[in-house]
């Protein structure tokens, strides 16, 4: 039986991770420039291979860091991609990971060592081989989970504006959405609560600056529901 194996095919198994940020106004994605053939210098996904001694969360994790200094960031795997063609050197089947991430928390770990750079989702360049399949498809899981439970615990700063909780779901969905009705399905969610503060940079008035109700919000996310726009 043993020896069985030895007859089977090979292929390689790579991890490619997509990293999605909000910098306040616009859904951004993280990419690095590739350093080796094929298509070196070109934009691609932080990407690697499983190694004998790793699972796929760990080479996921191990791959982030080394390429960008990010650590310790809670990655969900995404799907499976394995085209026999999806790369031009060898048969390697990829496993994509998505995270959403607050990029002023990250900034500091992508120092000049590291030639990974955020774009705008709508204005990022071509990616290598399937990359930008991958990156379609985590969008639309993406916009599928803002239907399913709360999203922005990961992506906004401690203390927010409503306005930018509005601009974040607007970025991720790619449209965008009545201010009214936007406020009274987030209030009807009941995971925010309003602080005495106001960001004085929004207007003269200024804006209430509103915090995730940590325990709740987890909760929702745990439970699931419905939430159309």
């Amino acid at each position: 039986m043993i020896h069985s194996y030895n007859s089977q095919d090979k292929a390689l198994l790579a991890v490619d991770c997509i990293i999605f940020g909000f910098d306040k106004e616009e859904l951004k994605i993280l990419l690095i420039k590739r350093d080796f053939e094929p298509q070196k210098g070109k934009w691609s996904l932080m990407g690697g291979f499983l190694k004998r001694s790793e699972d796929l969360d760990q080479a996921a994790n191990r791959i982030l860091h080394h390429l960008t200094g990010i650590n310790n960031v809670y990655m969900e795997q995404l799907y499976s991609f394995s085209k026999v063609n999806r790369d031009p050197v060898e048969r390697t089947v990829s496993v994509a990971y998505y995270a959403l991430i607050n990029t002023e928390e990250h900034n500091e770990e992508l120092t000049q060592q590291y030639s990974a750079k955020w774009f705008n989702i709508s204005e990022a360049p071509e990616l290598i081989f399937d990359h930008d399949k991958m990156v379609k498809k985590a969008i639309s899981r993406l916009r599928y989970r803002t239907s399913t439970m709360p999203v922005g615990f990961e992506l906004l700063p401690q203390k927010f504006t409503m306005r930018q909780l509005q601009k974040m779901y607007e970025a991720i969905l790619g449209e965008k959405l009545d201010k009214r009705n936007f406020i009274n399905k987030i209030n009807a969610l009941d995971i925010l609560h309003k602080t005495n503060e106001k960001d004085m940079e929004s207007s003269k008035k200024g804006s209430f600056l509103y915090m995730f109700d940590e325990e709740k919000y987890k909760r929702k996310a745990a439970d699931g529901f419905s939430f159309k726009l």
